[in-house]
């Protein structure tokens, strides 16, 4: 029942938004009360860190930020944009509550806050380890490398989700680090 009441709230916070998105509409979408829905997640606060964990989740076992071999992150995290577009729903509620939770008092703020500061330093990390293995292009620095990677990654999935036809984001993705990689990326 948990994993279908986290769906529901993913669509429902993706289409509507956290402050918007009702805890009645997602106890709707399974066939529950609102109260029923509280005994599985005591808060709407409870609920949005549960769905968002419950992304992120799935995101680390398809990307290996902690892994020794760079081109095998990298390779996942194209893999993952590849997945992402197959799941709309997903990449909406990311953009939505990553916007909304630029103001400080949105429950989410701290949450993307460590997301992104725990992305750029994983992503730095991998991009040294591509430099000192000689698979990263002379002058690219790999701090710069990690923000600018998010930053594409972000923005393709705003453009993708606008029109899904102009562009692939994992293509997108591909092309960008074999911009700035020595080698090519497994499977691209």
């Amino acid at each position: 029942m948990r994993r279908r009441i986290l769906d529901a709230a993913l669509e429902v916070f993706a289409q509507s938004g956290y402050r918007s998105g009702s805890l009645r509409e997602i106890a709707t979408r399974v066939g529950m009360s609102e109260a029923g829905l509280l005994h599985h997640f005591p808060s709407k606060i409870e609920l949005l860190r549960e769905v968002l964990a419950h992304r992120d989740v799935r995101a680390d076992r398809i990307v290996d930020r902690g892994g020794d071999d760079g081109l095998a992150t990298l390779a996942g995290v194209i893999e993952l944009a590849r997945l992402n577009a197959t799941e709309p729903g997903a990449v909406e509620i990311y953009c939505v509550l990553s916007a909304e939770a630029t103001t400080p008092d949105h429950p989410a703020h701290e949450f993307f806050v460590e997301r992104y500061a725990s992305l750029r330093a994983s992503m730095t990390t991998t991009f040294e380890r591509l430099q000192a293995d000689g698979r990263l292009r002379e002058g690219v620095d790999p701090r710069k490398a990690a923000v600018r990677l998010l930053a594409i990654w972000d923005g393709l999935q705003v453009q993708w989700l606008l029109d899904r036809e102009s562009l692939d984001m994992a293509d997108e993705i591909a092309d960008h680090l074999h911009r700035i990689l020595t080698v090519r990326l497994p499977g691209c």
